[in-house]
């Protein structure tokens, strides 16, 4: 048994980068957690207070029943300002991080990709790398980026950072059902077609996935870093 931690800026990126694969993940025994660390929706106002807490309340409800659908253990929440982490210092939410790690000693961590458009996941997947570098006695061997729909795959410049390119692909092709029924709860967040953040967009990008590896359906990641230490 494995310990997985997932760190998601915003809740439904915890299912639309890593919903198979976390399916997969706890039928295979082990435990997966989520860590996410963006409130949600209150970017949608002119002001961060125009959003009624009731709102992200309802959201973060969402984001429980969606849990339950692909196998969370349990859901952390850290209510940082949604698409605004440029506004916070980047060491608090390293912190947090750091918490979780220390809390959990997951051996696994999927978290964004560093290149994609959305400032909330390009601080949260530097707070990921700086809570998990290798020093001491640390315990996350495995770090993959994964890619999210509506953000990734819309950032052209690619001065500063290559297009999200994968090298890992997992099948989720027994899982995709859950990872489905786990958008369907994202009542707020889940949008028509064309918009990729849609049930046909994420049905696309499972096939898309699958047959670039060989697969019906697949999720794919980057691989940020994999440490094998030495045994005894």
């Amino acid at each position: 048994m494995k310990k997985v931690l997932i760190v998601a800026a915003h809740p439904d990126d915890e299912v639309l980068g890593v919903g198979g694969t976390v399916a997969r993940h706890v039928a295979e025994g082990d435990e997966v957690y989520a860590l996410i660390l963006g409130e949600g929706q209150t970017s949608r106002g002119r002001h961060r207070e125009d959003i009624d807490q009731k709102v992200v309340e309802a959201l973060h409800k969402n984001t429980l029943d969606s849990a339950k659908a692909v196998g969370y253990q349990e859901v952390f929440f850290a209510d940082f300002p949604d698409n605004r982490f440029d506004h916070v210092d980047l060491l608090d939410i390293v912190k947090v991080v750091e918490q979780m790690i220390g809390k959990l000693h997951p051996e696994i961590v999927y978290t964004h990709y560093s290149g994609d458009l959305n400032v909330d996941h390009q601080y949260t997947a530097r707070a990921v790398l700086t809570a998990s570098r290798p020093i001491g006695d640390y315990c996350v061997a495995e770090i993959y980026a994964f890619e999210t729909l509506s953000s990734s795959e819309w950032n052209f410049d690619y001065s500063a950072q290559p297009a999200f390119c994968p090298n890992v692909f997992v099948d989720i092709t027994d899982y995709y059902y859950k990872k489905e029924q786990a958008m369907n709860c994202y009542v707020s967040e889940l949008c028509d077609f064309p918009h990729p953040r849609s049930l046909v967009g994420m049905d696309s990008l499972s096939k898309t996935r699958g047959m670039t590896a060989g697969m019906e359906r697949a999720e794919a990641f980057m691989l940020v870093r994999s440490v094998r230490r030495r045994l005894g």
